[in-house]
């Protein structure tokens, strides 16, 4: 894994809201540190409430993470296009993000409880 890359356990219980809604809460967070960023909250798909998430046609690729596949949120007024991404197949050296999803903070709302 590339040295900038740090994966942790995220203390405490973080939940995640869009559109008035909670779409997950979790005690088994994970927070990725890349470099200088700020760290990036990714919670388990089995705690979040996916049948709000619809898989979008976005992808990217990341050198040290792999190939990305973004959500977007169906909420009742609205869709927040692309609000998440997820790494089905992660490269192996962060192989703890794979079955989570991180969001875009500027989003949805991601906190800690």
């Amino acid at each position: 894994m590339a040295d900038h890359i740090k994966i942790r356990k995220a203390p405490g219980k973080w939940v995640v809201r869009a559109g008035g809604a909670v779409l997950g809460e979790t005690s088994n967070a994970l927070e990725l540190s890349e470099g200088d960023m700020s760290p990036v909250i990714y919670f388990p798909k089995a705690d979040l409430a996916m049948s709000f998430l619809d898989g979008s046609d976005t992808t990217s690729h990341c050198p040290w993470k792999g190939d990305a596949t973004y959500y977007s949120i169906q909420t009742k007024s609205t869709v927040i296009e692309d609000a998440g991404w997820s790494y089905d197949n992660p490269i192996d050296e962060v192989s703890r993000i794979k079955d989570h999803i991180a969001f875009y903070t500027d989003k949805v709302t991601v906190e800690e409880l």
